[in-house]
């Protein structure tokens, strides 16, 4: 399983890479937004900031909601770094988009996925991933992780070779769960990843270690 982290906020990129265990990065507007980063040119900086970071696929999404915006945006993003994958919405005029892009070499994140119907759509496109939300289907009293199994089972069924990127990860546990039905990625924030160490008994086993480890001090 790949890990991506779900952030614009390079402090938090270098963390996890410096971890060992991080494979790529995704963003959004929002995310642009929240560390105040405003402007074409600031933003367009910002992916390749991240692409200097992180060896791996980096997610930058279109603006745009009509086909030759999202072509022309997607083509502008896909030239600033070879790791840059077009992240584009699912609508219909992304579909064609994707299959435009995909036709060109260019790679693709398809998002805003919540059914498995949209995800089919997004294999036949050939995007590269496709992200169903979680944690925001949760939020409406739907099963998320049922959306996954759902969606492996098509891609296993058929063959197709794009990749789940499960997305609104929201701790550790997701994670986990997520990995056990088959996503190939997860993309989350930080402390959903570092989360992941935690356990009690690995606490109180390493504090009698230590302890034992004085007395042979002594």
């Amino acid at each position: 399983m790949k890990f991506f982290i779900d952030t614009a906020n390079l402090a938090q990129i270098k963390e996890a890479n410096d971890l060992g265990v991080l494979d790529g990065v995704t963003t959004n507007p929002s995310l642009m937004a929240k560390e105040g980063i405003k402007g074409k040119a600031a933003v367009m900086k910002h992916y390749v900031d991240i692409c200097n970071i992180v060896k791996g696929d980096i997610s930058a999404e279109v603006i745009a909601t009509d086909y030759d915006g999202i072509v022309a945006e997607g083509e502008e993003l896909a030239k600033l770094h070879e790791q840059i994958v077009v992240k584009v919405p699912m609508i219909k005029e992304g579909i064609k988009a994707i299959h435009y892009f995909t036709s060109k070499g260019i790679k693709t994140n398809c998002t805003l996925v919540f059914s498995p119907g949209q995800a089919l759509l997004a294999a036949k496109a050939g995007a590269t991933y496709v992200s169903p939300f979680i944690g925001r289907l949760d939020d409406v009293s739907t099963d998320g992780l049922q959306l996954i199994s759902e969606i492996r089972q098509i891609y296993d069924n058929y063959g197709f070779q794009t990749q789940i990127l499960a997305a609104s990860i929201r701790h550790a546990m997701h994670i986990i769960n997520c990995a056990k039905l088959g996503a190939d990625v997860a993309t989350c924030p930080l402390n959903a990843i570092t989360d992941l160490l935690k356990h009690p008994l690995t606490d109180i086993g390493l504090e009698k270690f230590l302890a034992d480890a004085k007395k042979f001090a002594n």
